[in-house]
């Protein structure tokens, strides 16, 4: 039976809203100044490498269609590329810096355990990738068959939200349509703080009036244990997180390259008329002027007297015929233009000019390191948004699990790998001079790039060579290192990674 989509703040007038809101932002829009906005799918298309093809004058694209897509070049993957791969998340730190309580190692230990078993790891990178590229992303967090919190990585091309009136943080509402693969069906989930409805539809072209009193082609999906495919929400709050790209520039995301697009087209223009040129005008033309050129007597169209080749020679017996040839086209223009245009792309992005050209010559470290000072800049901007929507996916992590102390702890903070680029010489001389300036060893560590969870087991063999060393000078020391011994020197600074280790992983 249809679904009803009259009254506000229902199911399926939630359904009808954020669907349609889901479907429209895939595709460009159009303002009253005729100004177009990219959608969801062109936005993807620009960072795989795939935009439209410009028009050029004089040119068929019908007959030099193939041609004409080698002249693209995917200037923007690099725009995209460039701060994700420095963008990594190493851990966190739950509650005060200063507790070194036994519950604030539990909860670095647990949060440990979370990340990895999500394989966090490797899929903490396509959230990241997600939302610079299309806007925005989402984690989803649910709790899984045994009661574990499982977390996903979701796109804006599925998943859609809404807001509370006159809050940016908190969630109204939550929707996930998708196609299901294995009946043809098309699937949608929504989520609020009370309830979880599914809906299912038996087409896979769906379509939302966004006025409609009812929805045709959808009901409800049934379940086990509920009829009209709803059940409690046990969170309390919809599970979705946003990873918002750039929300000063558009509160709803704004893509690392939208910016960019129209200097990736002037490029691909450039680069077409510049294989046009090469195609059609760098060869020499030649000319005759005074040639009598015979028939064909069965066509009737002119004969060609004459074959290029590098073996022939052309001659004639008309002394007044005179041969000649048109100058090539310069390319250097064209050239030129390509090469303006990728430093207006590298100026606008910030991207560092050596990661466009392709060449360092000469290049001293210092002026590298200024090269990549806007391109860091930049990343330190994005890990201070999305670190905020990593802590709350974590605390919501602690929510399924039911530790609501955790659940609500929001002096957790994020530990992201430096985005600088360090020699190994400059991370251990700066470490030398920090521990004279007294900060403290773990911190040193930590600025030298190392995990939290390698700093842990650092920890431990530090204290065991300590006692060990201690042993070899006094005899009368105690040979047998203890759990306690081996913890003693250990700054217990609450960090994810460390673990709870037992007297076997100790003496071993």
């Amino acid at each position: 039976m249809p679904v009803d989509a009259s009254t506000v703040e229902s199911p399926g007038w939630w359904l009808q809203r954020l669907g349609k809101k889901l479907l429209e932002e895939r595709e460009d829009t159009v303002d009253t100044d005729g100004e177009r906005t990219p959608g969801l799918d062109t936005l993807r298309d620009y960072a795989e490498g795939r935009p439209p093809i410009p028009h050029v004058l004089g040119v068929d694209p019908r007959e030099a269609r193939e041609w004409m897509k080698d002249a693209r070049t995917n200037w923007t993957a690099l725009v995209l590329d460039s701060p994700s791969e420095r963008m990594h998340v190493d851990g966190f730190r739950f509650g005060d810096p200063d507790d070194d309580s036994e519950d604030a190692r539990k909860a670095d230990t647990e949060a440990n355990r979370i990340w990895q078993e999500n394989s966090l790891d490797a899929d903490a990178d396509l959230v990241h990738y997600g939302a610079l590229s299309q806007r925005r992303a989402f984690t989803l967090v649910e709790r899984g068959d045994d009661g574990r919190p499982v977390i996903t990585h979701e796109t804006p091309r599925q998943v859609a939200v809404e807001h509370v009136q006159g809050s940016r943080r908190k969630l109204a509402a939550g929707l996930k349509l998708w196609r299901d693969d294995w009946t043809g069906n098309t699937r949608a989930t929504l989520w609020t703080p009370e309830q979880i409805v599914d809906f299912i539809s038996e087409t896979d072209l769906v379509q939302f009036s966004g006025h409609a009193a009812e929805l045709r082609g959808w009901d409800a999906l049934v379940l086990p244990d509920a009829d009209d495919g709803s059940r409690p929400n046990d969170l309390g709050m919809v599970p979705l997180v946003p990873f918002i790209n750039r929300r000063n520039r558009r509160l709803t995301g704004f893509a690392e390259h939208e910016d960019v697009l129209s200097i990736q087209n002037r490029i691909n223009l450039s680069l077409i008329n510049l294989m046009a040129a090469m195609k059609y005008g760098a060869f020499r033309q030649r000319w005759a002027a005074g040639l009598e050129v015979g028939e064909d007597p069965v066509t009737g169209k002119p004969i060609e007297p004459f074959q290029l080749d590098i073996r022939r020679l052309w001659t004639t017996d008309d002394a007044e015929v005179k041969f000649g040839e048109f100058a090539a086209t310069d390319l250097k223009p064209y050239v030129a233009a390509v090469q303006a245009a990728v430093q207006d792309l590298a100026a606008i992005s910030r991207t560092p000019p050596h990661y466009l050209i392709g060449a360092v010559v000469n290049v001293s470290g210092d002026a590298l390191k200024a090269a990549e000072t806007g391109l860091i800049s930049k990343v330190r901007d994005r890990q201070r948004s999305f670190g905020e929507s990593w802590e709350q996916t974590m605390r919501l992590a602690f929510r399924v699990l039911g530790d609501e102390a955790k659940a609500t702890t929001y002096t957790a903070e994020t530990i992201w790998r430096d985005p600088e680029s360090r020699s190994i010489a400059e991370l251990a001389d700066a470490a030398v001079k920090k521990s004279t300036a007294g900060v403290p060893w773990r911190q040193r560590m930590e600025d030298m790039g190392y995990t939290p969870g390698q700093i842990s087991r650092m920890e431990i063999d530090r204290a065991a060579d300590a006692l060990n060393a201690q042993t070899a000078t006094d005899p009368t020391a105690q040979q047998p290192i203890s759990l306690d011994d081996a913890r003693a020197a250990r700054d217990q600074r609450p960090v994810i990674g460390r673990e709870e280790l037992d007297d076997d992983a100790i003496t071993a």
